[in-house]
């Protein structure tokens, strides 16, 4: 059992959680609705829900149908794209549709209110944790929000777990183990918390777009072999390993570099490899030892 501190705080982060999800729905939903009605505003806006984007949407519901008209309403540099802007805001948009998006706006005003409260509550939650946070925020692809949330579903005493294969194991995110007749076959990792398993795929996908770093050159090292889902959950596995010693040894993450699997490969292997990968592409090799 968790102490009380760390529920209450797995409790926030979960709920925060499903309001972005819904966020994100509803977010889908606008887009649905303008599609229907023929406006093509996502073809030119990137953020729907922009401030450009909100102030067009919200004069579409209050019955404003001119292009023109609703084009002037961007901002920044989106008035840089108001011819574009006039073409894509030329639809069929009718007293439904106003509905509908009129609904889904208050709706997503509501949910960006609520987030924020649970920020702001999650921020006070956190205090007595934002030693172990700011350390996990050193890790690629794990940012202020992932660190929080990783901490709300282990919790920063690592004392239950031994070693980091205990912790995997107990999140579900360690290798299967399916040996027969001597042979390791492919098998799939366990069940384990779906929560904390979410938030490790969120930011080994994050980690694997970082640059000349050892995560991102284990995803890639592994998604040529395995895929990008298999090599994905075994980079949120590497995550969780990190985050135990982390909190474990208090120390801050240290970068191997995205060179690290080249640099600890036998030179004689690597060399045999490379030259077995020239004859089968065709060409005869001979080697010069050079200083």
């Amino acid at each position: 059992m968790p102490p009380a501190a760390i529920r209450e705080l797995r409790d926030l982060t979960r709920y925060r959680k499903r309001l972005i999800q819904t966020h994100t729905a509803e977010t889908q939903r606008v887009q649905k609705v303008l599609e229907d009605a023929g406006i093509k505003l996502d073809s030119v806006a990137s953020d729907v829900l922009g401030v450009s984007g909100r102030l067009m949407l919200r004069a579409l519901v209050r019955g404003e149908d001119d292009p023109d008209v609703l084009a002037e309403l961007a901002k920044g540099t989106l008035r840089n794209k108001i011819p574009q802007l006039r073409e894509a805001l030329r639809g069929q948009f009718k007293e439904h549709h106003a509905l509908m998006l009129r609904v889904i706006l208050d709706h997503v005003d509501y949910l960006e209110s609520a987030i924020a409260r649970l920020d702001g509550e999650i921020d006070r939650v956190m205090v007595p944790f934002s030693h172990a946070r700011d350390r996990l925020d050193t890790i690629p692809g794990i940012g202020k929000r992932a660190a929080e949330c990783i901490i709300a579903e282990i919790g920063i005493d690592m004392g239950r777990f031994p070693t980091a294969a205990h912790l995997a194991s107990w999140a579900g995110v360690c290798p299967g183990n399916n040996i027969t007749g001597g042979k390791r076959r492919s098998s799939p990792t366990n069940h384990g918390n779906r929560w904390l398993g979410e938030i490790l795929n969120q930011s080994a996908t994050a980690a694997s777009h970082a640059r000349d770093t050892y995560l991102a050159a284990q995803f890639w090292r592994l998604s040529r072999r395995i895929g990008r889902n298999k090599a994905t959950t075994a980079v949120g596995h590497s995550i969780l390993v990190i985050c135990w010693h982390l909190l474990t040894n208090d120390c801050d993450y240290n970068e191997l570099g995205g060179d690290w699997f080249t640099r600890r490969t036998d030179n004689d292997k690597r060399r045999d490899h490379l030259i077995r990968q020239l004859h089968h592409l065709g060409y005869g090799v001979t080697l010069t030892k050079v200083a």
